[in-house]
């Protein structure tokens, strides 16, 4: 017993022995997978640290190189201001043959026409005889339209290949007779010439303004001209840029005030400079012995508050002294005011003025301007300022549009959305700022475009034009091509503005033209209404009447809004005082050029203008609508819609009538268009269609009516 006894204690003890063991082992294998745990926790917590220190350096590195690109750019602009003269030195004279256009068209592509249709082959239909004549007649058929559409896409083509040949050629025509004008030293062409000359320049900066009023005198040989400067704060206000890490931004360091007014001054005295290389250099046929120029920017006078071109540098030179420069070598300032005996103001900063030399409306002869308040010019807006435009178009065809961001736009750059259930959808702008043909590669990457972006339609706007090539490629497919000229009607019928170059390459018929211009005043509005005219009056006495040669301007609309309708006798954008406004408080100008008076009973008002008696230095007179708050406090220009100016002669006989854009809702006043001064003397009207939603308030304070 004793023994068996012993037994099974024995095995007790050894399974208690196996399951310690075993527990042990357990225990055993928790702990190190625990401290296995702990490790791998500890080395991932070192490598997040790591990480994340790696991620805060690079990180503050991308601040630091962003913080001296900034720099590099200041920098850079800074050299590139203080180097307009040395640039300028560097570009090739501006010359004749540069207006000149090549006699070229763009050559004659088929596309898929070119290529016959294949024939079927007779081996492949052994025992289809019936199915080979089936198929073979059909590709005869295809075949034979194929022909026809070469054909016809051929006399397309090379009607379109003539008509650009022959424009061409009239253009370079013009070109020889402008030629010729200069041999003559006819004023009108060397203005036109050389004021060319410092446009087409690519020495100047994109962000420096281009104003040139020039008269020429020809017994002098001299041409007298006003030159726009870049203003103080073109010169950059930062030195560099540091990122602080303490604080994660960063911190500019002002430049020195005294170093700034230094660089302006001296881009003033290059820019005077270059004017003068820029017009010597295209001279060809020895039309200047001499050249005055005054440098002015345009701001608000410090004495009056009001704004004036003020002159800050001014300098007369001729050719012998001026050729005996090198320009490359010269101290801009120390040359102007020493080398050359010019005035530079001591504090251009502070718009310290200079007494003006020779100025170019006591030279004699017609004063010829550009730039200021001219339609803005498309080939020179800038390109984020242009689709802006583009994107304003659409919006005052009653869409939805925004313009894309700059970086990753596949392509796009305005987006509309045609709210029309039936023609409407998504629609995909593309904006081409070329003075060459768009070539038809443009199209088909708009037409991908458009197809990946699953869009309803494809619109590709321009201010050159296209070739036979795109609008094939474009036909029987969602896509519209907008040329430069079409680009222009659709701002005028829309009240915006643009223009492509100079619009007053050739002359208007001498006198008023009715409709001769379809540029624009702005964005266009809307009113309609019964009400009175610019006065009610006649305004006998107030001043001597004009000469019979006067015209009449009989305004009507539709609506039953009173409106007020005004003239306001303008120099650019600016009206020439507060006695030259003609509105229902004040009915004649001070001279009787511009008065108002009854309406003729085809019309709800009239303004009688003597154009050939307004005061020389005007060079626009511009109409204006406004909702009468008195009659109609809570009216708007909603219901203005099918108005139109009777042009009319003294006798009230019909000369033309001239079309103003419909309106919009909420604004209550609009301009209704402008006669503008041309060079030659002429007055051309240019549609208006800037809308204001403060009443004619807002719209005299635009035109420098200061109001109580």
């Amino acid at each position: 017993m004793s023994r068996r006894s012993n037994g099974l204690i024995g095995i007790w003890a050894e399974a208690q022995r196996q399951q310690q063991r075993q527990r042990e082992a357990e225990h055993r294998e928790r702990t190190q997978a625990q401290r296995e745990q702990e490790r791998q926790q500890r080395a991932y917590e070192r490598e997040a640290a790591r990480l994340d220190r790696e991620q805060r350096a690079a990180y503050r590195q991308r601040r630091e190189a962003e913080a001296r690109r900034r720099t590099e750019e200041l920098d850079a602009r800074v050299a590139e201001l203080t180097g307009v003269l040395l640039t300028g030195c560097g570009e090739p004279a501006f010359t004749t043959a540069a207006l000149r256009r090549p006699e070229e068209v763009e050559p004659f592509q088929p596309g898929h026409l070119a290529h016959p249709v294949p024939m079927p082959d007779p081996a492949r239909y052994r025992f289809a005889r019936a199915q080979f004549e089936q198929d073979w007649h059909a590709a005869q058929r295809a075949e034979t339209q194929r022909r026809q559409q070469l054909a016809a896409y051929r006399q397309q083509y090379e009607q379109w290949a003539a008509d650009r040949l022959a424009e061409t050629r009239a253009h370079n025509a013009g070109v020889e007779e402008m030629t010729a004008a200069l041999r003559r030293r006819d004023p009108d062409a060397v203005v036109e010439y050389f004021s060319a000359a410092l446009y087409a320049s690519s020495a100047w900066p994109e962000e420096f303004p281009h104003q040139v009023s020039a008269a020429y005198d020809p017994g002098a040989r001299q041409l007298v001209l006003t030159w726009e400067l870049p203003g103080y704060d073109l010169v950059p206000a930062a030195k560099s840029v540091r990122y602080m890490p303490t604080a994660d931004q960063d911190r500019e360091t002002a430049r020195p005030a005294a170093q700034r007014r230094a660089v302006h001054r001296d881009v003033l005295a290059q820019s005077m400079l270059l004017v003068l290389r820029e017009l010597f250099a295209a001279d060809e046929f020895g039309a200047l012995e001499s050249v005055s120029v005054n440098g002015f920017v345009d701001d608000h006078d410090p004495a009056t508050g009001h704004r004036a071109e003020i002159v800050l540098a001014t300098v007369a030179v001729s050719r012998p002294v001026f050729d005996g420069l090198r320009l490359e070598q010269v101290s801009a300032v120390d040359c102007l005011t020493d080398g050359l005996g010019g005035q530079l103001s001591a504090r251009p900063d502070q718009l310290t003025a200079v007494r003006p030399g020779r100025m170019p409306d006591e030279v004699g002869q017609g004063v010829v301007s550009h730039g200021g308040g001219e339609d803005p010019d498309l080939y020179a807006m800038d390109p984020v300022e242009f689709e802006g435009l583009v994107a304003q178009l659409f919006r005052a065809r009653g869409m939805r549009a925004v313009m894309t961001q700059r970086s990753n736009d596949g392509g796009v750059d305005v987006e509309a959305l045609d709210p029309d259930p039936i023609s409407g959808g998504r629609i995909i702008v593309q904006v081409k700022r070329y003075r060459k043909t768009v070539p038809p590669t443009a199209v088909r990457d708009l037409y991908g475009t458009v197809q990946g972006a699953g869009a309803n339609k494809g619109v590709l706007v321009t201010t050159s034009g296209f070739g036979p090539g795109s609008y094939a490629f474009a036909n029987g497919k969602p896509l519209t091509l907008v040329s430069g000229e079409e680009l222009v009607g659709l701002l005028g019928r829309h009240g915006l503005r643009g223009r492509l170059g100079d619009t007053s390459a050739t002359p208007p018929r001498r006198g008023v033209t009715a409709g001769a211009d379809t540029g624009t005043d702005g964005a266009g509005a809307s009113a309609g209404g019964t009400g009175t005219g610019a006065g009610s009056g006649s305004g006998a006495g107030a001043a001597p009447e004009p000469d019979a040669s006067h015209n009449v301007l009989g305004m009507s609309w539709s609506g039953g809004v009173a409106l007020d309708i005004c003239a306001l006798v303008c120099r650019g954008t600016r009206v020439l005082s507060d006695d030259h406004f003609v509105f229902f408080n004040n009915p004649v100008t001070p001279d009787g050029s511009v008065r108002s008076v009854p309406p003729a009973a085809a019309d709800k008002a009239a303004v009688r203008v003597s154009f050939d008696t307004l005061p020389a230095d005007a060079d626009r007179l511009v109409l204006a609508a406004a909702v009468d708050p008195q009659v109609d406090p809570r009216a708007d220009l909603t219901g203005f819609t099918d108005a139109r100016i009777r042009l009319c002669d003294a006798s009230g006989a019909e000369l033309g009538r001239l079309e103003v854009s419909d309106g919009r809702p909420g604004e209550t006043a609009l301009v209704l268009g402008s006669f503008r001064r041309r060079g030659n003397g002429d007055w051309d009207f240019v549609l208006g269609g800037q809308g204001y939603e403060g009443g004619l308030e807002a719209l005299v304070r635009e035109y420098g009516i200061e109001v109580a």
